[in-house]
């Protein structure tokens, strides 16, 4: 067996090899997905009317796919429609998200596309963010977005985190540049927080057009399928992370504990 191969492949992109597994994901036994409705396994339904309904179904939402596949604990802190802003604002403590009773070993953030092009909120910089204090961000996407990172790694000081980008879609014309300006800051951030990765969808991922609706989608939102082959994409994502650089994640077993080598 090669291993450098398989662990050391200079010319391996992210998503080359599709893991059906969860490949090394299984390293962390407890994972939090901070998102919106793609984060929450929603259906879109129509009645005899042709009024739309929205499910959030969370046993099939990519989080739990991954947790199947991985054999591990995994957190839906999602909701459809939900934003960075609403997180910070007021649903995260509603629903007891910042208790240190569900701190993760991984945090899989995937928020933006109703902030920045549903919503149209401001998306600001990094200059929106105190280090010292993030009760004194900036109330922009980046401001709340730089709030969630900052009060989890208050909560678990040495997790992971893993930023994902908006994936490229053909049919989207609302607010020309905001995903790539999101893409952008996302790697900023990943620069500034210590433990921070980008999956990058938008680079690497599938195009998210006809052909991939016609599979994937059933109206706006994803059906069963899609879902599971988001959680593939994911998690193969983060094996190829952890592949690369596998020293970052040695002690991975011990975040949460009070131990250290």
């Amino acid at each position: 067996m090669n291993l450098n191969f398989i662990f050391n492949n200079e010319n391996e992109k992210p998503l080359d090899n599709l893991v059906t597994d969860g490949g090394f994901v299984g390293i962390m036994r407890t994972i939090a997905c901070v998102g919106d409705s793609l984060s929450s396994g929603e259906f879109e339904s129509m009645d005899e009317n042709g009024v739309r309904g929205y499910h959030d179904m969370f046993d099939y939402s990519w989080g739990q796919y991954i947790a199947r596949m991985a054999g591990c604990k995994v957190y839906n802190f999602s909701r459809g429609g939900m934003t960075a802003r609403e997180y910070c604002a007021s649903f995260a403590e509603e629903n007891g998200m910042w208790d240190k009773e569900k701190a993760a070993q991984g945090y899989i953030i995937a928020l933006g596309v109703n902030d920045i092009i549903n919503a149209g909120h401001l998306i600001g910089s990094l200059a929106d963010i105190c280090l010292e204090d993030y009760n004194k961000n900036a109330d922009t996407f980046a401001g709340n977005y730089g709030k969630i990172i900052q009060r989890y790694k208050e909560i678990q000081p040495d997790a992971k985190f893993f930023l994902v980008t908006k994936p490229k879609d053909s049919r989207d014309e609302r607010n020309p540049g905001g995903a790539d300006d999101m893409s952008a800051l996302l790697y900023e951030m990943a620069e500034l927080f210590p433990n921070t990765y980008i999956i990058d969808w938008r680079k690497y991922g599938p195009v998210c057009d006809e052909e991939f609706r016609k599979l994937f989608f059933v109206g706006g939102h994803m059906n069963a399928a899609g879902y599971l082959f988001s959680a593939k994409i994911i998690s193969s994502y983060i094996d190829y992370i952890i592949r690369h650089d596998f020293e970052a994640f040695s002690q991975i077993g011990f975040v949460g504990t009070p131990y250290k080598y």
